[in-house]
């Protein structure tokens, strides 16, 4: 491996340890919408993304006779009955003006925008412009996600992009969203499910995010957990190849069960020297997977083993609690966990019961088309909505204006919010956790 690839791989770990640490220190809420980058699953099975396509232009260096980069992906995970989510985007020809960037930086495909599948080539890559491919995509059964019409900012990103044009609020962004998922409906008859935000950048001015943006449009938010390495540069065109198989191969032989559950990040288009390892490489990385008997499919069919992060399908608790997902009850946390154990606070009940219908009761809070008036939570917080409704609904009181989100529930206080939604009374005791409040609406429902 060369001294380039090292540095990589080193800057790779410190964004995660970094990631990590912010994680640790970033308050976790419960949402409607979930950031899924892996599902809990013994079974070996995987999925696979690929981002920024569809693109016409031939894979560089082309091994392919001019092939579609997407057709050559396509045509490789069919050969082995694999299946790929391809995260697209509509069109970025009217990302102008601009100028390139350093060939090989952040910023190569444009220092104001980005271009797919590059700067002046607009037209030969995004749902627009390749049709075709579009419709090679869905009758070969692949999944379609949101990866934004235009492929512009949802917000600042100052560190690595901080010459970039950004969106403004988030009216915008479901505009530029719903302008993908409209054209995917129209016509193809498709509907999109999940959306993954351009490199990931979710604050939106105006105190909303791109969780708030993936509620609008009943999305889910789309992660990966396992990056496939093909966007990054290397010293050489085989370097970059064999970093696209070689993290899977070590994975699993250290665990054979490794990738039990996770979605891997890939490239469709070109990596910042605009070449395209993966369609080279993505030929070994599923020789590899076959031979320890993975399965890889659409994230929408992974999430069938399990739509949780820690809770799998063997757990005596999995239908009860995919049942209330299902039934509109948020009770799971937007890093995709349950956190069974963790006390019950007031505000996290009000968002189990009301989250999925205070999806547009907050967005009219915080834009002020709605009165709130409560002292001790913030109309940007993401429980507004759910506490506006659980007040209305008359489940939850205020006492002396403040409704005391973070005030960890008993046993007297979780029976008599039952009583005054449900008409019932749990027969419970002792501390209340999320495991209590999920056997209880269970029941609650008629669900044992």
């Amino acid at each position: 491996m060369s001294i380039l690839t090292t540095a990589i791989g080193l800057a790779k770990k410190a964004k995660h340890a970094l990631k990590d640490e912010i994680d640790k220190r970033t308050p976790v809420y419960l949402s409607p919408v979930r950031r899924i980058e892996r599902v809990k699953t013994n079974h070996r099975v995987c999925a696979m993304t690929f981002d920024d396509g569809p693109m016409a232009l031939p894979a560089s260096p082309d091994h392919f006779d001019g092939k579609p980069l997407t057709l050559v992906l396509l045509e490789t995970l069919e050969r082995h009955n694999a299946k790929g989510t391809f995260d697209i985007v509509g069109d970025t020809s009217g990302n102008y003006p601009d100028s390139a960037g350093k060939h090989g930086s952040a910023t190569w495909g444009g220092i104001a925008y980005d271009h797919y599948p590059d700067i002046d080539k607009d037209h030969f890559g995004g749902a627009v412009n390749c049709p075709q491919l579009v419709e090679r995509i869905l009758k070969g059964g692949h999944q379609i996600t949101n990866h934004t019409y235009s492929h512009v900012l949802f917000g600042k990103k100052p560190l690595v992009y901080g010459g970039r044009k950004h969106m403004d609020s988030l009216d915008e962004v479901v505009y530029d969203l719903s302008r993908l998922d409209e054209l995917l409906y129209n016509r193809y008859d498709y509907k999109i499910k999940f959306m993954r935000p351009p490199h990931y950048v979710d604050k939106i001015s105006g105190g909303f995010s791109s969780y708030d943006a993936c509620a609008v449009m009943d999305y889910q938010y789309l992660a990966a957990s396992f990056d496939g390495a093909g966007w990054l540069p290397c010293k050489t065109y085989e370097e970059e190849v064999e970093a696209t198989w070689r993290p899977i191969e070590a994975a699993l032989a250290k665990d054979p069960d490794a990738l039990c559950g996770q979605i891997i990040f890939q490239k469709d288009g070109y990596n910042m020297a605009r070449r395209t390892p993966i369609a080279d490489g993505l030929e070994k990385a599923l020789e590899i997977l076959d031979s320890y008997g993975y399965k890889v499919v659409t994230v929408e069919e992974l999430m069938n083993y399990s739509p949780f992060e820690d809770l799998g399908a063997d757990d005596p608790l999995f239908d009860a609690a995919f049942w209330l997902l299902d039934h509109d009850y948020t009770i799971v946390y937007r890093n995709n966990k349950l956190l069974l154990d963790a006390p019950l606070t007031r505000g996290e009940l009000a968002m189990m019961i009301f989250g999925n219908s205070s999806v547009d009761r907050r967005v009219d809070i915080i834009k002020g088309n709605r009165r709130f008036r409560i002292s001790d939570v913030d109309p940007t917080h993401p429980y507004s909505g759910a506490i506006d409704l659980a007040i209305e609904n008359g489940g939850m009181r205020t006492v002396a204006g403040r409704f005391s989100p973070n005030s960890v529930l008993n046993a007297a206080n979780f029976q008599a919010i039952c009583r005054n939604i449900y008409g019932r009374t749990p027969d419970i005791s002792g501390p209340i956790t999320h495991r209590t409040a999920i056997e209880v609406l269970a029941k609650m429902e008629g669900i044992e």
